[in-house]
């Protein structure tokens, strides 16, 4: 399972609110690069695709593909307004470990 924390719902339905033909799911997943190896990517979709896992959580319609889910499961996606800047965080179990930014991790 992959959580949504409060912050990031509420940036995510705003952000998705403003997009031009409003986007229904929201589309996460993990591919190969960064410093660290392997990359979290964020994105907006209007459809799923049969190798999607639909996750609902906290009102948002969560889609991850059967490959990016594995590296996923236990995830928090976090929204963040700190010193280091503001964007959205995964914050991920089973990184062993990450790279400064925060936007790559490895197993």
């Amino acid at each position: 399972m992959i959580k949504i924390s409060d912050s990031a719902r509420d940036r995510l339905l705003q952000i998705m609110k403003n997009e031009e033909g409003e986007k229904k799911y929201v589309r996460v997943g993990v591919e190969s690069g960064g410093c660290s190896g392997l990359s979290y990517k964020l994105d907006f979709d209007l459809q799923k695709l049969a190798d999607d896992e639909l996750i609902n959580d906290n009102k948002i319609q969560l889609l991850v593909n059967k490959k990016s889910f594995l590296y996923l499961v236990g995830t928090t996606l976090e929204f963040s307004e700190g010193l280091n800047g503001k964007g959205f965080v995964f914050n991920n179990p089973n990184a062993s470990r990450t790279c400064g930014c925060g936007e790559s991790f490895s197993l």
